[in-house]
């Protein structure tokens, strides 16, 4: 097998690029999806019912996408057909949802139509966004994957920003950030219309610029001409055992289970923080839960600069992860510092402190972004089916909201309906996904 060879930097920054637009539509969907289903009518111990599609139809798309991708080789290229697909639908999408109370349906019926165009939506952004994953797996060396996923850390959260801030921005500058009860505010629509835009362009600069391997170069640097993705001997595909899901599970490396239990925690924390930080600032900064109220949709506003912040938290902390000498602790850490993070936010009561908290979120959100598929891309090396094998490792992203959008409800009604008091709940999370680090066997 061929030694991959280093890339320059912008071969680099090219194979992530479109990341930058797929995560500010990831962005409006996180900071702003149950701000529009409250505002639909939704109660909040309901909210997280909301969640359940989406990562279900993640858990399922994401293996199909993997697999069907390692067999598939287009003058396109091998990934990059179905990045482009995700984008185009999701790209549709981010059309059609933030107007879910403006078609004239009833309360049940909007909020059907918002959670069927949240599945697609959620669907085609983890469609768009896993080949990103794919391509440094793929085309970059064991030496350089950690500055390639930091790469794509630095991208994903500068795109957070971006999508965050949107709301607040269009809110400044005189677009309507309050509307009749049950319709979602212009600024909200807005935001979605102009991450849909930059989302295209965005995947459209990487298509142009990345030039994938053909068969027999994808081959010779990975070491899968006798035992890898697919059999290329006369330029064509052979459907081997890529698609047998279960017989790739029962071989992989324990490293992909032990990083899945950290995720477990990490991505139920998350699923929270998603789910009910617009009620929590809204409890804790504006003293209100009535998502009709002018103040609920400031809040909301609020929210995304927040989100905005940890954002920047992550892109920082994201440059100085690389520093660290040994990555587990550089986990571990990351995870403790968002813990702490979490827990704060319920005991600040002023706007602009709440920053503090939402940087050390960041913290945690950089590493997650980072870590995990530095561990399990070089654990995989020499096991071929890297696509495949993504695909299923994004169950450990999926399973974990699906269990946690389960007993959001459940959990809310025990810690005394106070969405403040999820964030609490989230910071625990993190701080046992911190210990679980303590077990994964680094390559």
């Amino acid at each position: 097998m061929k030694q991959k060879p280093n890339l320059p930097f912008w071969s680099l920054w090219n194979l992530s690029f479109g990341f930058f637009g797929v995560q500010i539509a990831y962005a409006l969907q996180s900071a702003n999806i149950s701000r529009i289903f409250a505002t639909l009518g939704a109660d909040p111990h309901n909210l997280s019912y909301f969640w359940i599609l989406p990562p279900l139809m993640g858990i399922l798309v994401q293996p199909i996408v993997g697999t069907l991708s390692d067999k598939t080789w287009t003058r396109f290229g091998r990934r990059i057909p179905y990045l482009f697909i995700g984008a185009a639908v999701a790209v549709l999408v981010m059309c059609l949802l933030p107007n879910a109370g403006s078609l004239g349906l009833t309360i049940s019926a909007a909020m059907m139509f918002g959670l069927i165009a949240l599945m697609f939506l959620d669907t085609s952004i983890n469609m768009a966004m896993q080949p990103f994953k794919m391509l440094v797996g793929d085309m970059v060396n064991e030496e350089q994957k950690a500055k390639a996923y930091s790469i794509q850390s630095f991208l994903c959260n500068a795109g957070s920003v971006a999508g965050f801030v949107f709301p607040f921005l269009f809110t400044w500058i005189g677009v309507s950030n309050v509307a009749k009860k049950g319709v979602i505010p212009d600024s909200v629509i807005w935001s979605f219309y102009i991450g849909a835009a930059i989302l295209i362009l965005c995947v459209i600069y990487t298509t142009l610029k990345v030039k994938e391997w053909n068969p027999q170069e994808y081959a010779e640097y990975n070491g899968t001409s006798t035992s890898g993705d697919s059999d290329h001997t006369n330029g064509t595909n052979n459907a081997s055992d890529s698609s047998n899901w279960l017989t790739l599970l029962r071989n992989a490396p324990s490293t992909f289970w032990k990083v899945g239990l950290v995720q477990f925690f990490c991505w139920a924390a998350f699923l929270y923080m998603w789910n009910y930080t617009t009620g929590a600032i809204a409890e804790t900064v504006w003293y209100t839960t009535d998502p009709a109220s002018e103040d609920f949709q400031t809040a909301g506003n609020w929210v995304g600069i927040l989100f905005a912040v940890q954002a920047i938290g992550s892109v920082i902390w994201a440059t100085i992860l690389p520093q660290f000498k040994n990555t587990k602790v550089a986990y571990a850490v990351s995870l403790i510092i968002g813990g702490i993070g979490f827990v704060l936010v319920p005991f600040i009561h002023d706007a602009y402190l709440q920053f503090i908290p939402f940087i050390l979120i960041g913290c945690a959100w950089a590493a997650m972004l980072a870590m995990p598929f530095t561990f399990v891309t070089n654990a995989l090396q020499g096991y071929g089916h890297m696509g495949a094998y993504l695909g299923l490792f994004n169950g450990t992203i999926c399973i974990p909201q699906i269990i946690a959008a389960l007993c959001g409800g459940i959990i809310l009604t025990l810690v005394g309906s106070h969405q403040s008091t999820m964030m609490i709940v989230s910071g625990v999370l993190l701080c046992i996904g911190a210990a679980c680090v303590t077990i994964i066997q680094k390559k």
